[in-house]
Parts: structure tokens; sequence; C-alpha cells
């Protein structure tokens, strides 16, 4: 199935330049989409919470900063930048008062709109625009005259104009500079989930654990495992994220190279692959979501758990004390 993809030329920046936009957080993406588009000629303002400590780093940003309710009331177009688990409450207590029939209601994710945990009444546009990075490069790559690459998604339209809205937002925080995908609620939030547990968080994280692992039960030193199995994988997807695979094998030895193809397969194999359809499911018939839902409600007890291991594992240990002896990390 083919995408469509937009440009700077595809969008009307007037639009969003001739809205109230209320960000809501200040957080990773809350800061940068504040910044770009206020940076981008538009009226923002940002609610927080009252004695947030994020009050402070907007207001010396140059932003205006106000509180939940106000942001809500005075804007016309309302982006959802607090995190996922809070949204709903954020969203009953202090934003769906204040909605107006022809406003319009934003996500940077979709997780609450698509497993239902949010629902905006039928008079009120809602739309998504998704940096698909961290939100300090969507801040630096547009200080840069850069941009990240955008997914917007439109949920409900209710004033016939949404995608255009959508657009001309992507416009104001950067992403048309580098391209703008079209996709839906659905589309993004089961991928983008996807995305984060089998690859870029849950996967990678537990091959690097588990590399380092087999060499420091195997007796190698664990400063030498970590540069094998840590710090020399950001090299190798420098490589890939620059000109693709065939680049990176290029750029490595015809020994790494050969490994590569014998090693891969048996490392990700079809037990591997049965455990990412497993994934899916979960995710798509939201089970996971439930679940972390749960978890919050329990206090994160769950994901604490889990995070106080990782932060205890030798590898962390290592890799503390190597970056510490060298020069690489300011």
């Amino acid at each position: 199935m083919a995408v469509t993809i937009y440009y700077e030329q595809d969008c009307d920046p007037s639009i969003i330049q001739g809205k109230k936009i209320a960000v809501i957080g200040y957080g990773s993406q809350g800061h940068a989409h504040a910044l770009n588009l206020k940076d981008s000629g538009c009226d923002v303002r940002v609610g927080l919470r009252e004695g947030s400590k994020s009050i402070q780093a907007a207001e010396e940003a140059g932003l205006k900063v106000v509180d939940m309710d106000t942001a809500a009331e005075e804007a016309d177009l309302i982006m959802m930048l607090v995190p996922d688990e809070l949204q709903p409450q954020v969203y009953e207590e202090h934003i769906a008062p204040h909605l107006k029939a022809g406003d319009t209601l934003a996500f940077a994710h979709g997780f609450n709109i698509h497993y239902g945990y949010i629902t905006p009444p039928e008079d009120v546009n809602v739309i998504m625009c998704a940096p698909k990075g961290p939100g300090h490069i969507v801040r630096r790559q547009y200080t840069e005259g850069s941009g990240v690459p955008d997914l917007i998604c439109v949920q409900q339209d209710a004033t016939g104009n949404a995608w255009d809205i959508a657009l001309s937002y992507a416009w104001g925080v950067g992403g048309a500079r580098s391209g703008v995908i079209k996709a839906t609620f659905k589309q993004e939030t089961e991928e983008d989930l996807f995305g984060e547990q089998a690859v870029l968080c849950g996967g990678v994280v537990e091959l690097v654990k588990a590399g380092f692992e087999t060499l420091v039960e195997a007796g190698y030193p664990p400063e030498l495992a970590y540069f094998e199995c840590y710090h020399e994988m950001k090299m190798i997807v420098d490589l890939m994220y620059e000109s693709g695979i065939h680049f990176m094998n290029y750029s490595i030895s015809n020994t790494a190279e050969y490994g590569e193809y014998y090693a891969g397969p048996k490392v990700i194999n079809e037990q591997s692959r049965a455990a990412m359809k497993e994934i899916l499911g979960r995710i798509q018939d939201g089970s996971f979501a439930e679940e972390f839902v749960n978890d919050c409600k329990n206090g994160h007890k769950w994901l604490i758990e889990q995070r106080e291991a990782i932060n205890d594992h030798e590898i962390e240990k290592t890799g503390e004390k190597i970056r510490g002896m060298f020069t690489w990390i300011k």
C-alpha cells in the first residue's frame, strides 16, 4: 500500500498562524512543539498545573504560561502532550469543559483516542501530528533548519478542513521540511507501540544485555563486552540511518558481513518472530493498553521494579565507569 507524503509546499502556514494554540505539558515533546510553533510565528500558550516544575523553564524560554483551564479556554487548537497515562484525567478535568464547536483537539500519539480512554465530542476536530523522534531532536533539528518527519492523522473532521489544519501544524513544528506521512490513529498507535516494544527499546535493550551477559559469563572483561555490544551499536545504526543496510555492510569488514548473514538468523529466528507476532496481537486487541493502564493505577509498581532492575544491571554500572574515563561524552 503506497503512502502519501507531503512537504512544505503542500502546507498553508496561515492556518496554524491564525490559530490560538495551547500546548498542554512541557516535557520532551511539549517543549519542542511549543518552541517550534512560537518560532514559526504562531500564537502559543503552554498549559501547566499550578506549581509545575516546568513553569520556570517555559517562561525563561519566552513562552506564555497559564494554567491548563485557561489554556484550553483561550485556544482553538489544543495539543495534548502530557504522558499517555495522565491524559484522560487532564482531559476530563481541564480540557473537556472548555471545548467549543469547531475547536481542534490534537495529539502526538494515538493511544487514548484509539483505545477509547478519551472520547471527544462530535463537533470538534481530532487530529494527530506525531514527530518520529524524541523531543530534543525535534527541537534541535528545527533550530538547525531541518526537521524530523511527522505522521499526521485525522480521527474526526468536524470542520471539513481538519487535514489542512494537521498539515499546517506539521509545518509549524518543522516536520514538513523533511516530509509528512499521512496515516490513521490506528496505524500510528499500533505500529508505534510495536516498534518500541519489539525493536527500538525492548528488542535492542534485551539484545545488548544478552550479548554483554554472554561474553561476561564466558570470562571476558565487562569493559570489553561493553564496547563490543553496547558502545559500537550507535556506530552501526548511524551507518544504516545514513544510507541503508547495504552501506553499513560496505563499511564493515568481509569477516563482519559474513558473520552477520551466518549469525543474525540464529539470534533473530522463528521463535523471535513468533514472539513479535504475539506482541503485535496484544497491541491490536488492547491487552497491552489495559495492562499498562492497570499498572499506572497501581502506582507504576511493575514499571518501577523493572526500571530499578535495569539501572542496577552490571552493563549500566560498567557503562557509567567507561563513559567517565573517556572523552566522547561531555
